[in-house]
């Protein structure tokens, strides 16, 4: 049978307090309307932001997808402002992305120094982090939410409505009408509560910052909000109150929330912020998903702007360098040219993640 599995209970975890952060909302968040810095250090950004107002006008989607550094960076507030003013209609991030808007949110910090805790075998071992992401998932799970809205639930109402052991124990014995997804998610909910010796009722978790969330704005005006995780790659996943289960059902709502909003590409734009894995690797299933589905109606999803922000220069010689590595933009452009042809068009911007949705931002509110 092999090795038995990991017990996760003999795990000490310290009060996230007591971490050395090394970002500080506060201090650090970036404000709608900063410049670029330098002011010209994006030349894509006036052509990608008339492609968003085309898109808009004609009440075509926005996809942005954008990895943790974009939250990370102080970034949210600017993404706040883009969904307030109704330029982009839906977020995609992957599970850090989600737990540093939730760190923010809740202690105005967040970014450990991983070389120096991981030396302690400290490195994700945070209490709250664990104990409220997994539990907000878990609830989330049995409420039918996704991912990311079940986060910004929690921050947004600043706590958790617990449902009691005898709600529970009804909808598992619900199995027997059919539901089984339910009956399902209230077990594994169920076993949560009872490792948390949580009792019913309203949890409070107060979120002192989150009007520098992301989440919780997005929760707060209804837009879609969808996170794409990939297991064990989360500090959450430490915790022992980290659920397979929730976490599957959360992810996977959210995903198939993501190709829903795909499916509605035609004309859009789409766009793809520091993200080499996760945007790709969902978009490309998303896309085939959607364009499957439209080619049996007999229409097609080709003309739609793709916009690709990252750092890395495009010097790749593919005579003479072969095939890049997964995670370069060269490889990345590549893989993603072949989605969108026939009128589409791809753009590359080599700019940091800041000074591009800051430029971005201040563009489509020119004049």
């Amino acid at each position: 049978m092999g090795e038995g599995l990991f017990d996760r209970r003999r795990l000490r975890f310290r009060p996230l307090r007591e971490r050395r952060s090394k970002v500080f909302i506060e201090r650090d968040h970036v404000p709608p309307g900063s410049p670029p810095r330098p002011a010209d250090a994006c030349a894509g950004v006036a052509a990608t932001a008339a492609a968003v107002r085309a898109a808009r006008t004609a009440n075509h989607p926005v996809i942005m997808a954008f990895g943790a550094h974009t939250i990370k960076n102080g970034l949210a507030p600017v993404l706040i402002r883009l969904c307030e003013d109704g330029w982009v209609t839906h977020l995609a991030t992957n599970g850090a992305g989600v737990i540093h808007d939730w760190e923010f949110a809740f202690q105005g910090s967040s970014s450990e120094d991983v070389r120096e805790n991981l030396a302690r075998g400290e490195f994700g071992a945070w209490e709250e982090t664990g104990r409220y992401l997994n539990l907000a998932l878990a609830v989330g799970a049995y409420a039918g939410r996704g991912y990311g809205e079940a986060v910004g639930a929690l921050i947004e109402r600043d706590g958790l409505i617990i449902p009691s052991a005898e709600e529970l124990e009804t909808a598992i014995r619900s199995v027997a009408g059919g539901n089984l997804e339910q009956a399902a998610a209230a077990a594994d909910l169920l076993d949560v509560v009872r490792r948390l010796q949580l009792p019913a009722g309203f949890l409070p978790v107060p979120h002192p910052w989150k009007r520098y969330s992301l989440q919780a704005a997005a929760y707060r005006l209804g837009a879609a909000f969808t996170a794409h995780p990939m297991f064990g790659h989360d500090i959450i996943y430490e915790h022992p109150a980290a659920c397979g289960g929730a976490l599957g059902r959360t992810a996977e709502r959210d995903f198939l929330s993501f190709v829903a909003a795909v499916s509605g590409l035609e004309g859009g734009v789409y766009l793809s912020i520091g993200s080499a894995v996760m945007s790709p690797m969902i978009f490309e299933k998303a896309l085939s998903m959607a364009r499957n589905v439209e080619r049996q109606r007999g229409r097609t999803i080709e003309r739609f702007e793709l916009c690709v922000v990252d750092l890395a220069p495009l010097s790749w010689d593919w005579q003479r360098d072969g095939e890049p590595p997964a995670d370069h933009p060269a490889y990345y452009l590549r893989y993603l040219k072949t989605f969108s042809r026939a009128g589409g068009t791809l753009r590359y911007v080599q700019a940091d993640n800041r000074d591009f949705l800051c430029g971005l931002w201040n563009e489509l509110n020119r004049g």
